[in-house]
């Protein structure tokens, strides 16, 4: 027994070494004593999962995050360095989440990490992110667990947080479906809680008449939906990733039911949300029209719409689509990594050429940041959290389609008020200005 202890406590002792020069490793760039960072490059990591049941529409994400650092290092990098972007699969999985951030941080000695997907994931290795003192940076995910300056002073959001864009939604659906009952489909985890808790400062407690929370990998939501079912919800709330927006509309399809749904932005992507209906029905033996089947299905966006005519982020966007990644579609995914990995090079440019990690807390924490997003940001020394609320959009002819104006709300009791400052305009070569 003796001897079986012996190796592993070798490797724990490396791998304590490993994680203290990581911590320590905050010095400038050019002489390589920042981890990740030489003269000509920056190398930054992810984990998302590119297969598993939450691999549709989020497996885009990595290569379109690349394609847009790729197009950025074509016109030079940023202060002439090239942005490298490591991305690994994790399936969605928090347990290999946190063997794959620990490597990307201790092997491949990486500057940040950027865009790691997953609420249930990325929560497992938060601790280890921030004792380590690596950049953690727009994670990809509304928990509003990413904005604890204070305990977590490396992570910060992007997205709206779930509690926002509840609001946003749960004052959408008392104003249009005043008095009808309403129903809750939630991931069981600080993804749904979060969105409850938001939808739950605006719609009445007496009309929810069932809340179903489903586990993700548990396919099987036929119990939950026929609760729901029986409920007679007429409105249904889905907290959901795209999987499960499809998994549940398949169900209820089978049960005969047909409320109207609004769903959060994270699984209501339709080019996503139609393929995987197509799919799950054509495996059961039932082929269907998917974009047929989320007409009219209610949302929030937050960034601007593939298909809501000219608008110079979208065509930018799509440049870099067609020029890297031309295979995959040009969905709301595709968007939405663009987006964070254009904000990243922001904040890069702003940190200056004697980059640090310390550096680049130090510039997002001075906020000013602008972009594709149809709201503000609230980075500053007090807010880790990304973007401030959304607009209401509906699924029509498989299109996302804005209404009204952009809204802007905050995690407490606050009203949810109209944003009427304009977008700003892409820079017309794409990278971000110094």
């Amino acid at each position: 027994m003796v001897l079986s202890r012996r190796p592993r406590a070798a490797v724990a002792l490396a791998a304590a070494l490993a994680l203290t020069l990581t911590a320590c490793g905050g010095g400038g760039g050019g002489g390589g004593s920042t981890p990740g960072v030489t003269d000509t490059e920056v190398l930054i990591g992810s984990t998302l999962p590119l297969t598993g049941n939450a691999a549709p529409g989020y497996s885009e994400q990595g290569p379109a995050a690349k394609a847009m650092f790729d197009y950025i290092n074509a016109s030079g990098g940023i202060h002439g360095r090239k942005i490298n972007l490591k991305y690994v699969d994790d399936g969605y999985n928090p347990a290999n989440t946190v063997t794959l951030t620990k490597q990307l941080v201790l092997e491949d000695k990486v500057f940040a990490m950027v865009g790691a997907l997953g609420t249930p994931t990325h929560t497992k290795v938060v601790d280890f992110l921030n004792s380590s003192r690596v950049p953690d940076l727009f994670v990809a995910s509304g928990c509003t667990c990413w904005d604890q300056p204070d305990r977590n002073p490396y992570t910060y959001g992007w997205q709206p947080d779930y509690t926002v864009e509840g609001k946003i939604l749960g004052d959408y659906v008392t104003k249009n479906f005043a008095g009808k009952k309403v129903a809750y489909f939630y991931q069981d985890d600080d993804f749904g809680a979060d969105g409850m808790k938001g939808l739950d400062k605006f719609i009445d407690q007496n009309l929810v008449v069932s809340r179903q929370p489903y586990q993700p990998g548990n396919t099987d939501v036929a119990a939950q939906v026929s609760a729901i079912a029986r409920s007679g919800a007429e409105v249904v709330v889905l907290e959901t990733i795209p999987a499960y927006t499809a998994l549940f509309k398949l169900t209820a399809l089978r049960l005969g039911y047909s409320p109207q749904l609004v769903a959060s932005s994270v699984g209501a992507d339709p080019v996503t949300v139609s393929g995987l209906l197509e799919n799950y029905a054509k495996q059961s033996g039932a082929p269907v029209t998917g974009t047929d089947l989320i007409e009219g299905l209610v949302s929030s966006a937050y960034l601007p719409s593939t298909t809501g005519g000219q608008n110079s982020w979208i065509e930018l966007f799509r440049k870099v689509h067609d020029q890297y990644i031309p295979n995959l579609p040009f969905d709301g995914n595709v968007i939405y990594a663009m987006s964070y990995a254009y904000t990243f090079a922001q904040v890069l440019q702003a940190a200056g050429k004697d980059l640090t990690r310390q550096g680049l807390i130090d510039a997002l924490n001075k906020g000013g940041f602008t972009g594709p997003g149809l709201v503000p940001f609230r980075y500053g020394p007090d807010s880790h959290a990304g973007y401030t609320g959304g607009q209401i959009s509906t699924i029509t002819g498989g299109q996302q389609v804005l209404s009204g104006t952009p809204l802007t709300t905050d995690d407490g009791d606050g009203p949810v008020v109209p944003y009427t400052t304009p977008q700003p305009a892409a820079p017309v070569n794409g990278v971000p200005a110094a």
